[in-house]
């Protein structure tokens, strides 16, 4: 892999990923047989700074996924404007909540409802 490192201005922010990283980013997950989404690559809300996200979500079209996840509200968000919420297996609006659930294999919710009266999870 090669140095993708960019020097940004004073004054400036990086607020997408760059041409050249979208298509290493497409290469690693074409090879990838499970994908976690948890964070939007950039301001998608900015037009100007779709792209990135766009790119991933929608793949260079050979990639196929044995499952895909998005965790979190913003990325969820940026699917939807994208029009691209169907190509998703699953998403949840709780990013911060997908990692503590991979992390740990379950939720302080989820445990307190197994244990209330009359539980069925």
């Amino acid at each position: 892999m090669g140095d993708l490192r960019v020097e940004i201005p004073e004054g400036w922010r990086g607020a997408d990923i760059g041409p050249a990283t979208a298509v290493l980013f497409a290469e690693v997950i074409a090879s990838a047989g499970t994908v976690l989404w948890n964070g939007p690559m950039g301001v998608f809300e900015d037009d100007r700074f779709a792209e990135g996200p766009k790119h991933i979500a929608e793949g260079d079209g050979s990639i196929v996924l044995a499952a895909r996840f998005v965790g979190g509200g913003d990325s969820a968000a940026a699917l939807a404007q994208l029009g691209l919420e169907d190509k998703i297996d699953h998403v949840s609006t709780g990013g911060g909540a997908t990692l503590e659930l991979l992390e740990f294999g379950d939720l302080p919710g989820l445990a307190a409802l197994r244990g209330a009266p009359n539980a069925q999870i």
